[in-house]
């Protein structure tokens, strides 16, 4: 496999304030991607993404991910770092790819928790993926970062918010030994207010980083995704997302829009989004 576009993230310390954006197309000119950072109102980043293009098996693949940390930022760096490259090297990544996207989240969570044994304080990360081969757009997700495609003018989510308080989530956490209790919103152990995550060594029972898998076809309906951290979505709704770029060609300049948009309305967090629209004919 050889890589036809890679764009990181970095993060310099002393430059968080900074907010980044970018982009880039498919050598086959099916998708173009964009992608806009902020900080926003926090004085630290614990969010990163990650953007791939590259060839497999004679496929041109679509790699897109937005990764929201806590408890710092190692976590999300991390899985930002080896999420993807575990996913592209399993064997079944073309025949099988629900299977690899499953075991890609679960070897990548045990990779990182070996790495935590010698750190005091827990660190955490939530993870919206979204892999494009061919036609077939696969949406993984953990926690609440989100994903979002616009058919046919309509915002459509493709996961859901993992949180302590929905009944299924909540009796797999009390099933494990755990428990959710109220601390300024409905927390795993009166502690997390995610259910699902990479990381979170002391939650790991509870906590678990097993991703809910939803595939569509990317077929003439299907004009863009919007991933983003929960920076985006706790203050602009899936509808009002959508229509606010729908008219934009552009997805680095949709992204930013976006990015800008949450700061306007007073997101009190980190502001992450990829755009990924989608070229039909």
């Amino acid at each position: 496999m050889s890589y036809l576009s890679s764009i990181f993230s970095s993060r310099d310390p002393q430059c968080v304030s900074i907010p980044v954006s970018g982009g880039g197309v498919s050598q086959n000119q099916k998708f173009s991607y964009g992608y806009a950072s902020s900080p926003g109102k926090r004085s630290s980043m614990e969010d990163f993404f990650d953007t791939q293009i590259c060839e497999v098996d004679g496929q041109i693949v679509g790699l897109f991910g937005v990764f929201d940390g806590h408890g710092g930022a190692r976590a999300a760096e991390y899985v930002k770092q080896k999420l993807f490259a575990n996913l592209i090297s399993h064997p079944k990544f073309i025949s099988d790819t629900k299977l690899a996207i499953a075991d890609a989240y679960k070897q990548t969570d045990k990779e990182f928790l070996n790495t935590e044994n010698s750190q005091h304080r827990d660190a955490g990360s939530t993870a919206s993926t979204a892999v494009l081969v061919g036609d077939r757009l696969l949406v993984a997700n953990v926690g609440d970062s989100r994903a979002v495609i616009c058919r046919a003018g309509k915002a459509v989510a493709l996961s859901r918010d993992h949180k302590p308080n929905q009944t299924d989530e909540r009796q797999r956490i009390e099933d494990a030994g755990g428990f959710v209790m109220w601390a300024g919103t409905w927390r795993v152990g009166g502690v997390l207010a995610v259910s699902r995550a990479f990381g979170d060594r002391l939650l790991k029972q509870y906590v678990v980083a097993e991703p809910e898998i939803q595939e569509e076809v990317a077929d003439e309906n299907v004009e863009f995704l919007i991933l983003a951290s929960d920076g985006l979505w706790d203050v602009v709704s899936n509808q009002d997302a959508v229509a606010m770029i729908q008219s934009t060609e552009d997805p680095e300049l949709a992204a930013k829009k976006l990015t800008e948009e949450a700061y306007r309305k007073g997101s009190a967090d980190n502001i992450t989004c990829v755009v990924v629209r989608f070229s039909h004919g």
